[in-house]
């Protein structure tokens, strides 16, 4: 009997889930599929409320629907897997950035494989042991291998 292949665990920041909200069809629209389908998205409470704060800009109004925003977080809240990040990894700067830190607790506190995002103070942080910072493209090219 094979045992089962554990669903990757993934991190996506916040500008890779909405851009996926944007284009439906684009990359990160095919990345983020791709992890609902075949690994498991992960949140902390900042992550997930930074999305959520994001996603209700007025500047998004003519581009996403009220009802699909509220789609959007009711599906990612049940199918993420949620995470409580410990005050020794809180309490540990990663970026030059301090506000984009948080995806990184997630992901560490998670020991996800890997944090996507298109945001290049995430992208310069230095490599981190069984943790791949990678760009929506990137991802779709070497995920799930």
């Amino acid at each position: 009997m094979k045992a089962e292949r554990q669903r990757p665990l993934v991190v996506l920041d916040t500008n890779i889930w909405i851009s996926a909200a944007l284009s439906r069809e684009g990359c990160p629209a095919q990345l983020a599929r791709a992890v609902l389908g075949l690994g498991q998205p992960v949140f902390s409470e900042a992550t997930f409320a930074e999305l959520q704060t994001r996603l209700w800009l007025p500047k998004f109004d003519r581009y996403i629907s009220m009802e699909l925003r509220h789609s959007i977080l009711h599906d990612l809240r049940a199918a993420g897997q949620w995470i409580r990040v410990p005050e020794g990894i809180a309490s540990q700067s990663f970026c030059r950035d301090a506000s984009d830190d948080m995806f990184i607790h997630a992901a560490l506190a998670a020991q996800a494989e890997w944090l996507i995002t298109g945001d290049h103070d995430l992208l310069a942080v230095k490599p981190l042991p069984g943790l791949r910072i990678l760009t929506a493209q990137e991802a779709l090219e070497q995920l799930f291998l």
